[in-house]
């Protein structure tokens, strides 16, 4: 291991385990070799305060006193958990979303339609999907 000017105890604090044995080439519990880091889902994020059909998320302000204090806080959106219908899929769609998206989709003439519109970087992953599983029930149709 000198020609990486580590030792083996320094790389097993540095970069962990499985590195170790990867360089070795010999591991005692069937490592393969493919170092496997965390991954980061930006948009899967299962229990985030944001609406999956608008992205509206929480924001920040302050709470304002008579006196004039302000500390600081945050606003949330209105989520509740609902069950949508949709008329191309002939099921119901589970989803959290805002009061406001709530009627926005009511508005647009439901589901189907709001989806049909809305632009794929305020969707949520689940919402994404049910996207594309209309779009391809209505090529098919």
């Amino acid at each position: 291991m000198t020609g990486f000017g580590l030792t083996a105890s320094a790389i097993l604090r540095k970069s962990g385990e499985q590195f170790f044995w990867a360089l070795l080439g010999q591991c005692p519990f069937g490592f393969d070799g493919a170092i496997a880091g965390p991954t980061r889902h930006d948009k899967d994020e299962t229990m985030s305060r944001r609406c999956e059909l608008t992205g509206k998320g929480p924001m920040s302000g302050n709470n304002v006193s008579h006196a004039k204090n302000r500390t600081r806080r945050r606003f949330l959106p209105n989520l509740n958990d609902v069950t949508l219908q949709s008329e191309t899929l002939g099921r119901g769609v589970k989803l959290r979303i805002s009061a406001a998206a709530l009627r926005s989709v009511d508005h647009r003439g439901g589901l189907d339609a709001f989806l049909a519109k809305a632009k794929d970087d305020e969707l949520s992953v689940n919402a994404l999907k049910v996207k594309k599983e209309i779009k391809k029930a209505q090529v098919t149709a």
